[in-house]
């Protein structure tokens, strides 16, 4: 009865037999036939029809909202389908590096055969436990990472900004170079202090957004990305350009070398393209 109910929706649509055969392909006996085998199986008239029009009887326009939700089940469970039968994999990323990994992810979307990608945000050491314990496919892991992951495609993140408290007196600050740091305390989320810095580090953990709370709170300053710099506003932390020489996060795709398969080998492909035609 599916064809029968796609016929009387695309009918209802044109209010022509002729315009709607046309539409699917049909001659318009076939169309107006299956017009009739469903007005009999449901015992309702559902057109009136005269030479020169044709109407939605009252039973007609009651039935069409249900014909057409009917169709529009058919089309999402078609597509569900669809995704469910494309391969995927899963991918933990760090929020920093999002407009990457949405790169990545319409990149393997146009491939042939297409993967599909589920995204995991996430900080590196619940990445890398997800990683581990095979929760995800592969992780975007700021280096080193474990040694027990094989790891490509490195790329790094240019940290120039420092994020202090609004009320703090580098806030004002047109720039601040690695003399003023002397005797602050600086936060690094993940597990490396930052190389060339003055002051006392304090690692926290691997979330820049979370950091900022403790910036806010007055426990630290924070070298920050301008890629963050550009996404948050705060009133309570002030960004002010850093002068620190060659400071940078790097970053790499990793995966075990235990669970590859041609969909990860896709995945390793997409963010090397990703990262060159950036």
């Amino acid at each position: 009865m599916l064809r029968e109910i796609q016929c009387f929706a695309r009918v209802a649509e044109r209010l022509s037999f002729s315009a709607a055969a046309a539409d699917v392909g049909m001659s318009q006996p076939a169309m107006s036939q299956a017009i009739t085998r469903l007005e009999r199986a449901t015992g309702v008239r559902l057109f009136e029809r005269s030479a020169r029009e044709v109407r939605l009887t009252a039973e007609g326009k009651a039935l069409l909202a249900y014909a057409e939700q009917v169709i529009d089940s058919v089309q999402a469970f078609g597509a569900e389908a669809a995704r469910l039968a494309r391969p995927t994999i899963h991918l933990a990323y760090p929020p920093l590096v999002g407009t990457l990994a949405a790169r990545i992810v319409r990149r393997l979307a146009t491939r042939t055969p297409a993967v599909g990608v589920e995204l995991r945000a996430a900080g590196r050491d619940e990445a890398a436990r997800a990683l581990a314990d095979g929760e995800v496919s592969a992780a975007i892991l700021a280096t080193p990472a474990p040694a027990r992951f094989v790891t490509a495609a490195r790329f790094h993140v240019t940290v120039d900004h420092l994020a202090v408290p609004a009320g703090h007196r580098l806030a004002s600050a047109l720039k601040v170079g690695p003399a003023e740091l002397a005797g602050q305390v600086l936060m690094t989320p993940g597990s490396r202090p930052w190389q060339g810095l003055p002051g006392r580090s304090r690692l926290v953990p691997d979330d820049f957004a979370a950091a900022l709370d403790l910036v806010a709170a007055g426990a630290g300053l924070l070298p920050i990305p301008q890629l963050m710099v550009r996404t948050i506003r705060r009133d309570d932390v002030r960004f002010v350009p850093l002068e620190a020489g060659d400071l940078r996060i790097t970053y790499a795709l990793a995966w075990s070398k235990e669970r590859v398969t041609p969909e990860l080998m896709a995945l390793v492909q997409a963010v090397q393209d990703a990262l060159w035609t950036r």
